[in-house]
């Protein structure tokens, strides 16, 4: 479910797995296309355990082409977007493990438009 969101729908790239049998975990590493020094590790472990939001930091940031086609793919792919790009600059979604993730548009704020103009806030983000 990971993977999912953030290669095909937010379009990072799996870049390398490790698998640790003894610590009974993998690791994969993923990275934007053509930015991979700036990566993102996401840890997967075997054995069953419950997170909640103590278990990671703020937030993920990430820079993007057209922040309002992003956001459109997002939910078209079910994604709940949790602050709409009212601005054309920024967007906050939560990934299925529900870590925050900023979406910024890259470059100058996108003239404001709707649906997302007046789009209200869901949840918290």
């Amino acid at each position: 479910m990971s993977l999912d969101f953030y290669c095909n729908k937010l379009g990072l790239t799996e870049l390398k797995r490790y698998d640790s049998d003894k610590g009974r975990f993998t690791l994969i590493f993923l990275a934007a296309p053509g930015d991979e020094e700036a990566q993102v590790e996401l840890t997967y472990n075997w054995d069953p355990e419950e997170y909640d939001e103590g278990r990671n930091f703020g937030h993920l940031a990430y820079r993007v082409d057209d922040i309002y086609a992003l956001c459109q793919k997002l939910m078209d792919g079910g994604v709940t977007i949790n602050r709409p790009p009212r601005d054309g600059h920024m967007a906050f979604v939560r990934s299925p493990d529900n870590i925050s993730i900023e979406l910024l548009q890259k470059g100058d704020a996108l003239p404001p438009t709707e649906p997302w103009a007046s789009m209200p806030s869901v949840g918290h983000w």
